[in-house]
This record gives C-alpha cells, sequence and structure tokens, in this order.
C-alpha cells in the first residue's frame, strides 16, 4: 500500500469513528475504510487533491433542466428519446452561454418528477440511456442529483424491507409512533411517520418529505456504502458535478431538529474526499434550503461542499424588483462572507422547485414576506406550506414561473416584464459565484395551469414540458416573449464569460446608491479589470451621478452590456426602468 493510500484510509477512518461514535458496528472503521477505498477504485490513487483549489471561472454557467423539458413530439406521440433531444436543442445557440448542463433526476422514479428514485442505476427508459448521459458529458461539465436522504416506496430496497430480506430489511429509519418527535423539523404537512405492514409486523417509517420517499437510514454503514458505489457509478457515466439532495435532513437523533447534525456534515466531508481524490475536478453542491446562516455552514473549512445553493437570493432578488427597493438585498450581501478559495456560492433566481421562504427568515419581516406572497399569487402562483412543531402550518415556498413572478409590482402587472425579468438575470450574473439558469427561464416560459390542473402538485406549474416544434417556432419569432428573452440572456452570458472581473471569487463589494439602484463592484483576481454593475430596480428611470461611482479618469470606461464607452466620467445617466450597466475598464 503507498504511502497516499495510507494517509486516505487513516483520514477515512477518523471520519468514519466521527459519524459512527457511539453506534456498534458489526465490523471495525478500518474495514470500512477499506471498503470505500475498494468501491470507489482508489487502491492504486497516485494524486493527493491540492486544498483551496478553484475549479471554476468565469466562463462557468450551467443549465439546469429535466431530461424531458423539451420533446420532439407527432401529436401527442413523443418521437425521439427527450434526452437525444435536449441534447441537440443545447448543442445550438445555448453552447454559446452555457459549459456545464444539470439534468434533473434521470432515473427511473414514482412521484415528485425523479426524487423519488426507484432505481439509482438505471436511466429513465422514457427519456433515454446512459449512452446519452455520456454524450452529454462530451460536451458539457455533467451535474447530476445524488438524492440520498430518501428513495422511492416501490424501489427494491423497501421491497426488501417489507419483506425481511436482506440487504433493504436495515436501510430505512423506523420509529415508535409513542416517540416524542414534536422537535423535528419539517418541509412538508404530510405525517412525518407511515405505517407499513412487514413481516415484522407494523412498522412506522421515517418520511420527511411524502409517504412515497422513505427516509434511508445512515446508522446503517451500508447505506453509505451503497451511495458510494453509485457515486462511482456516475462518475464513470461522465458525472463531474454533485448536488446532494435534501441532505440536512440525512442523519435523525430523536430529541433534536434531526437537521443540520454534526454526522450530516461529516458524512459530507467523507463524500468530498472520496469524489476528490477520485477525480481532482469533481465538485460536490449542497441543496439546503434552509435560513442562510444554517446554509453557510456547509462550506464547512472549505473541506465539505465545494458549492453551496445560494437560497436566499431567489426571493430577496424578486422582492426588490417587485417592490422597487434593493435596501434588504444589499444588506443580506453585505453580510454574506467571501467565498475562500476552493469553494463558491451557486446562484440561480429560478428553480424547477419554487421560491423558497425558509431562506429570508429573519430577511424579511412577517408583513414584507405576506406582501411577496399576495403579489405572487395575484400573478398565478401557488404556495406550499409545512408544519410546525405546534401543528400549525407556514409558507414554505412560492410555486411560479418567473416570468410570471416578474410580471409586474405589488401594484400590479404593467408593461416592464420583459425589462424587469432580464434585470432579475443581470443582477444574478454579476454576483460572486457561479451562476445557474433554469431552462424555462431561458426560454421565458408562462405558468403551466394545465399540468398543474391535471396533476394538482403545485410545483408542475413551473414545470412545463414544451414541444420542439412549438418551441422552434416561438423562438424563430422575433416578436414573441420568449425569443426576446432567449436571445438576450445569451448574449448577456456570452459577455459575461469573458469578463475576469466575473470569476466566482473575484472581490465584490456593495455600493450605497439609493434604495432604487442596486450596485455592486467586482474586481479580478489579478486586479487589472473592475466592473461596476449597475442596475434600477423600479419602474421609474433613475438619475445616476458618476461621481457617486469614483470612475477613475485616467481610464476608459466601457458598458459591457452596449459596447459603449462613457466620456464624462462626472456625468449624470438617466437609467430607465430596469436598466442595467456594466462598466469596465478593460
Amino acid at each position: 500500500m503507498s504511502d497516499l493510500v495510507q494517509k486516505l484510509t487513516a483520514n477515512l477512518k477518523h471520519q468514519l469513528d466521527v459519524i459512527y461514535s457511539g453506534i456498534s458496528l458489526n465490523r471495525s472503521t478500518d474495514q470500512l475504510a477499506d471498503e470505500l477505498i475498494d468501491w470507489m477504485n482508489l487502491d492504486d490513487v497516485t494524486q493527493e487533491p491540492k486544498p483551496f483549489t478553484n475549479h471554476w471561472d468565469e466562463s462557468d454557467a450551467v443549465l439546469i433542466s429535466y431530461g424531458d423539458s423539451i420533446e420532439r413530439k407527432n401529436g401527442y406521440s413523443v418521437t425521439e428519446a427527450p434526452l437525444k433531444t435536449l441534447h441537440s436543442f443545447v448543442s445550438g445557440p445555448l453552447k454559446a452561454a452555457f459549459n456545464a448542463i444539470h439534468i434533473l433526476p434521470f432515473y427511473p422514479y414514482s412521484s415528485d418528477d425523479g426524487f423519488s428514485v426507484i432505481n439509482y442505476s438505471v436511466v429513465n427508459e422514457a427519456l433515454g440511456d446512459w449512452h446519452d448521459i455520456r454524450r452529454l458529458s462530451a460536451d458539457f461539465r455533467l451535474m447530476s442529483d445524488l438524492v440520498i436522504n430518501h428513495c422511492s416506496s416501490r424501489s427494491v430496497w423497501f421491497d426488501q424491507f417489507i419483506k425481511g430480506e436482506s440487504p433493504g430489511r436495515d436501510y430505512f429509519r423506523t420509529e415508535l409512533p409513542s416517540t416524542d418527535l414534536t422537535k423535528v423539523v419539517r418541509p412538508r404537512t404530510t405525517p412525518l411517520l407511515r405505517e407499513t405492514q412487514t413481516v415484522q409486523g407494523v412498522q412506522h417509517v421515517w418520511c420527511t418529505f411524502s409517504p412515497d420517499q422513505v427516509d434511508l437510514d445512515f446508522t446503517n454503514p451500508d447505506v453509505l456504502i451503497e451511495f458510494v458505489k453509485i457515486v462511482r457509478l456516475y462518475l464513470d457515466q461522465g458525472v463531474r458535478i454533485f448536488r446532494l439532495d435534501a441532505v440536512a435532513f440525512l442523519w435523525k437523533e430523536t430529541g433534536t431538529a434531526c437537521i443540520n447534525l454534526r454526522q450530516t456534515h461529516e458524512i459530507i466531508r467523507l463524500l468530498r474526499t472520496l469524489v476528490e481524490h477520485a477525480c481532482h475536478d469533481a465538485v460536490i453542491i449542497t441543496e439546503t434550503n434552509i435560513p442562510n446562516q444554517e446554509n453557510l455552514t456547509y462550506f464547512g473549512n472549505a473541506n465539505e461542499a465545494h458549492c453551496i445553493y445560494n437560497f436566499s437570493l431567489p426571493p430577496l432578488l424578486v422582492n426588490t424588483l417587485v417592490s422597487g427597493d434593493s435596501t434588504h438585498l444589499k444588506r443580506w450581501l453585505m453580510t454574506m462572507p467571501p467565498c475562500q478559495d476552493g469553494t463558491a456560492y451557486f446562484n440561480f433566481v429560478a428553480s424547477h422547485d419554487g421560491i423558497g421562504l425558509r431562506p429570508v427568515e429573519g430577511l424579511l419581516s412577517e408583513k414584507e414576506l405576506n406582501g411577496l406572497i399576495n403579489t405572487m399569487m395575484g400573478f398565478g402562483g401557488r404556495v406550499s406550506m409545512r408544519t410546525l412543531d405546534d401543528g400549525s402550518t407556514r409558507p414554505y415556498e412560492i410555486n411560479i414561473a418567473l416570468f410570471d413572478a416578474l410580471q409586474g409590482t405589488h401594484a400590479g402587472p404593467d408593461k416592464w416584464g420583459v425589462q424587469r425579468f432580464i434585470a432579475a438575470h443581470v443582477i444574478m450574473l454579476a454576483l460572486e459565484g457561479i451562476p445557474g439558469i433554469y431552462i424555462h427561464s431561458m426560454l421565458g416560459t408562462r405558468n403551466d395551469y394545465a399540468r398543474f390542473e391535471n396533476t394538482q402538485h403545485n410545483r408542475h406549474i413551473n414545470r412545463h414540458r414544451w414541444d420542439l416544434g412549438e418551441l422552434e417556432a416561438q423562438l424563430g419569432d422575433a416578436q414573441s416573449t420568449h425569443a426576446q428573452v432567449y436571445n438576450r440572456l445569451i448574449a448577456i452570458l456570452a459577455i459575461r464569460r469573458q469578463q475576469r472581473a466575473f470569476h466566482p471569487n473575484a472581490t465584490q463589494f456593495t455600493l450605497q446608491l439609493g434604495p432604487h439602484i442596486f450596485g455592486i463592484w467586482r474586481q479580478s483576481i489579478d486586479r487589472r479589470q473592475s466592473i461596476f454593475c449597475l442596475n434600477n430596480v423600479s419602474d421609474q428611470t433613475v438619475e445616476l451621478s458618476l461621481i457617486d461611482i469614483n470612475l477613475i479618469d485616467s481610464v476608459t470606461w466601457i458598458d459591457l452590456l452596449t459596447g459603449q464607452a462613457i466620456p464624462d466620467h462626472q456625468a449624470t445617466l438617466s437609467l430607465p426602468p430596469y436598466g442595467s450597466l456594466w462598466l469596465s475598464n478593460a
């Protein structure tokens, strides 16, 4: 055994000792460490990961899509594997904008559009096969979900649990219904425990999200081993970015909130250790839809998640644009610590789920939150709830297509919808971090009421499935809002990826230019490029004095978004409603 493998083994053993402290195991942590190394094919590893290494730069941007967000149809029949259709579509103009793609769960599933996984090891045949996944990974840096907290009640593992057969009989978390679980943090309103008839009698299975999503029991190290096998499989199929879904809920201890526990953090550190040794540029992203300060803890000391979803950004940014006031957005941004090298924020405005509301707890007042919810409902949105420990319910997320969310202000719909929508992305793309854009934002997709009515699932309002022919017709019509949004965002992304000051770890300062202007200053790591990003977040024209920006007189400044030079560094500029400037010295 080489010195490097010995060092890795010792590191893994230490992490396993932390995870399973106080738990009686059927084998030693030394043996478990050896098993992990074997399953990850690390017996002959020759390179040690370099700490604090950035695996990204300003050219990185992630397109987020379901495998079947775009389908080639003949009437109601799908005529081509949707993953092939998606690959063909994203290989067009989008290739100039994105170098990475996140395919949301592409495995066989029983509910929640893929997040209730039946089999982690195969591709849903309704979407395509592993060949289609590998083709995508050849052209884009591929991001995949590791749905790690739970699996489907229709999985082989759960069937084995019911029948008392190995290995699944010991894979699931159960609890006595008499146990006091009032401290457990819930993201849903469904019962926490599911009554299930098994050969051992009635068992009460833990279900954080739904009765069909049964929680796995990581106190059994064989469950951890199973997911390490899955990670190795995904690496072999070309996956380089792992999104750890709902990972905050992973470890459970009675008498606690059963969220953000120390064992959960240590498991993430262990997975990072394995992934980095297997593939030096592989990245782990944690999906933790929780209050902001809790979310930040998933960076660890640059030894846990490489990236965290910046969950507070979507509700704060939408609130900014419908209120015309950037105060809360700026106040929050000034509290966000600069990321250490080797870590980065994963920024987004829209997702396949909704606009999470837990991440703005303590950032927006109850009145402001209710105002945001009421405005979104007025724009056709829905609200999903969660249950509190006293049995009451509270809004958990707003379900709405982003284009509809930004069609107006608190006063109602107006004529500035497209401009406001573009402004949201211009702001997000300028922020410290790696940008991710949902495909339905790129396409300016509206609320899908038909799909919502058909399924009665709130999230389906923002999970439209486009017919390729209809989509191409819309994008070919220069007057359609879909074409306007698509072409403008591609152009802005193409500009962004050329700017060193937009490196995810480049310096960022928040500017104080009044409530109607949101401004930040970015400076490249080598300090050679500065960009002042200035955005009018209101529906009124705003006068902006460049004296307040303090541009250096000896430098030529150019607005990157228009290519126009700024000849007078002390001029007053008129920013139209939702207008933006990227003033650069290079």
